[in-house]
């Protein structure tokens, strides 16, 4: 009876494997090129359908639009501007997030007269605060970062202030018992048991800084990526337009990269499961 039931376990296991086998086999570079094949046949047929081809022009056009936007030497100038405009803002959101979100986790008043504006504000498209900021900072760079920081600030600080108050209450107590100060329990309690959501807020941020950026180079900006694709619309040039699009989620992807193998290096000790 015991051999019938080992025999079936074998069995199930064998046929869980063949099953799991069919995907995981494949490599995840061929399935990433097996993708992007599939993304290139559908631009493809984007670019021969009669209502969407003046708008999603093809691949040999797009890259021809390289060329152009450099001969009128501002694609360079462009992609430099929104990376110093991006940068700013995100580094100041996290800067002021990450206090805010303590200090709202560890003191309750603090808590109940911030986080009503906070979950307020985030209600609110940048987009349409945008003019009352460029009115009040005036044109150029620092109303751009200004929206940037406020966007990114509102996302990273309810991250990290969720993780800071998911913090389990026993280990707290424990550390209060042995002896442990404040800043002992902050050190060693608090700060490794917040970093995943700190890291995860870092994360987000990135995101966030980036698809605030065309919302923030919409008014009053001279150069920048979200600034040429607003002028290329008015003038229905859609190649170079698309070209900046691209380039938009190329930043993205490459800021995402950077940031999980800085997570993977800080939290090495923690478990992780692919998804």
């Amino acid at each position: 009876m015991n051999q019938e039931r080992s025999s079936e376990r074998e069995g199930d296991g064998i046929m869980n494997n063949k099953n799991k086998s069919l995907a995981d086999k494949i490599p995840k570079r061929v399935w990433l090129l097996i993708s992007f094949a599939v993304a290139m046949l559908f631009w493809y047929i984007l670019s021969i359908i009669p209502s969407t081809s003046r708008a999603f022009q093809n691949v040999v056009v797009v890259c021809q639009s390289i060329k152009t936007m450099i001969g009128r030497g501002v694609l360079g100038t462009d992609i430099l501007s929104s990376l110093i405009s991006v940068v700013a803002g995100y580094v100041l959101g996290f800067v002021i997030a990450l206090p805010v979100a303590i200090l709202m986790a560890w003191y309750k008043p603090v808590r109940y007269i911030i986080e009503p504006w906070i979950q307020f504000i985030r209600n609110i498209p940048p987009l349409a605060y945008v003019p009352l900021i460029v009115i009040a900072a005036g044109v150029g760079r620092k109303p751009q970062i200004i929206v940037i920081t406020i966007a990114c600030f509102l996302t990273m600080c309810i991250t990290i202030y969720q993780g800071v108050i998911n913090v389990d209450e026993t280990l707290i107590k424990a550390a209060r018992v042995l002896g442990a100060t404040d800043k002992d329990i902050f050190i060693r309690v608090i700060a490794p048991a917040t970093l995943p959501f700190i890291l995860t807020a870092v994360r987000l941020g990135a995101s966030v800084a980036l698809t605030t950026l065309i919302a923030a180079e919409s008014t009053g900006a001279t150069a920048g990526l979200g600034m040429r694709i607003r002028s290329l619309n008015n003038s229905f040039e859609s190649a170079p337009m698309l070209l900046y699009i691209i380039i938009i989620g190329i930043l993205g992807i490459s800021m995402e990269k950077l940031i999980k193998y800085l997570e993977r290096r800080l939290t090495s000790w923690q478990e992780k499961r692919e998804i």
